[in-house]
């Protein structure tokens, strides 16, 4: 029986992050989606209070909370603004833990000191026009020349890629698959312009460009030919962090929709009084209950050691489908205003559907799923 109450320094990191949204984020939400940017001060402010490296141990700049103090913080993070907790995840969960995963205690000390301490930031680089869905495809080429890589090709749909100070970039050497670290002053570095998307649009989403990158032979992040292994299980994180933003959403939602149905009047009476809006209250009540369970209970698992390839999988798909379906509950408690701009409800709307596409397409996450089901012959053993 899975059994978990969160520790006194849990709760108090939950209640750090709570305020910092309350006081630094939520304010200025609408406008960061408005202007399509998340203020360089806000993200500063990020990192000094050690939020861009909470999972990380100490040695290495974290606050050492591991993945469940990560998923707490992800979690209040999106309640305030989605975007935020995107870039935080871009940051964190995958840019720099490909190298915490991978890299050597050199790397660790020269590149995740700064990025868990808040001083850099982090991307991810895997995806391209043709390794989507299939990230094996990639055609990124690193090739070894001296004591140099030289790297060449093009990202796609990078994010945090036009602000980070180092990204973990995927290539294809001799061997296979490999990972480097890469510094973004490099002059063979370039960023296109950000995407224009429906949703989270206040983080950055750009096209990277490689142009004969040339990074030190130590740059490789762990054996080469072994980097699509260290990027598979780099987003086994990144979908569990998806998920407790998703489960944050889906929180701040059922707070603010049960807050609309007391004060708003039809027919003489609260809204709340109705039975068809207890109903939708109750059924979102009970998704994020369901969510909250599982999140939690990989995030234990994952910092036990445990392999949660397909606990993720699961995290990622039921949490993002759910998120999109207490969002549309939310609007509808909400009526009319909650299809305006006025209120948070229209945005939230919009920022939900990306995570049924990004680390990895919910489709792809039912394939992890059943192959893992024909592999144990149905039985379900996490």
């Amino acid at each position: 029986m899975f059994e978990f109450k969160f520790t006194e320094e849990q709760l108090m990191l939950r209640e750090m992050v709570r305020d910092f949204v309350n006081s630094e984020i939520k304010p200025i939400a609408s406008k960061i989606d408005e202007d399509e940017e998340i203020p360089k001060d806000l993200i500063k402010k990020l990192g000094e209070n050690g939020i861009l490296g909470v999972a990380f141990p100490e040695e290495y700049g974290g606050a050492g909370f591991g993945e469940v103090g990560y998923c707490l913080s992800q979690e209040e993070i999106a309640r305030g603004c989605m975007s935020t907790a995107t870039m935080v995840g871009a940051h964190q969960s995958i840019g720099a833990n490909t190298i915490y995963l991978g890299g050597s205690e050199e790397q660790k000390q020269k590149y995740l000191v700064p990025l868990a301490s808040g001083e850099k930031l982090g991307a991810f680089c895997l995806t391209e026009a043709q390794a989507g869905s299939d990230s094996f495809n990639l055609r990124t080429k690193a090739d070894l020349e001296g004591d140099e890589w030289v790297i060449n090709g093009e990202k796609l749909w990078i994010t945090n890629g036009s602000i980070a100070d180092i990204v973990s970039v995927f290539a294809r050497t001799e061997k296979g698959i490999a990972a480097f670290i890469v510094e973004t002053d490099n002059p063979g570095f370039t960023a296109g312009p950000p995407e224009k998307k429906m949703g989270i649009r206040g983080s950055k989403t750009n096209a990277i460009t490689f142009d004969n990158a040339r990074i030190p032979k130590e740059n490789l992040i762990g054996h080469d030919g072994r980097g699509f292994l260290l990027a598979m299980k780099t987003l086994d994180a990144g979908r569990l962090g998806l998920g407790a933003a998703c489960l944050g959403a889906a929180k701040e939602l059922l707070e603010l929709s049960t807050q609309y149905a007391k004060q708003r009047k039809q027919f003489d009476q609260a809204i709340s009084q109705f039975q068809a809006i207890q109903h939708m209250l109750a059924e979102m009540a009970i998704i994020i209950y369901n969510m909250e369970s599982i999140v939690y209970r990989t995030a234990v698992d994952y910092d036990l050691g445990k392999k949660i390839s397909t606990q993720s999988a699961i995290v990622k798909y039921y949490c993002s489908e759910s998120l999109d379906k207490i969002a549309d509950l939310a609007v509808q408690v909400h009526g009319g205003m909650g299809y305006s701009r006025e209120l948070p409800i229209e945005r939230f709307y919009r920022d939900s559907r990306i995570n049924k596409i990004f680390e990895g397409t919910n489709e792809i996450q039912k394939g992890i799923i059943a192959h893992d089901i024909l592999k144990k012959n149905g039985k379900i053993v996490l």
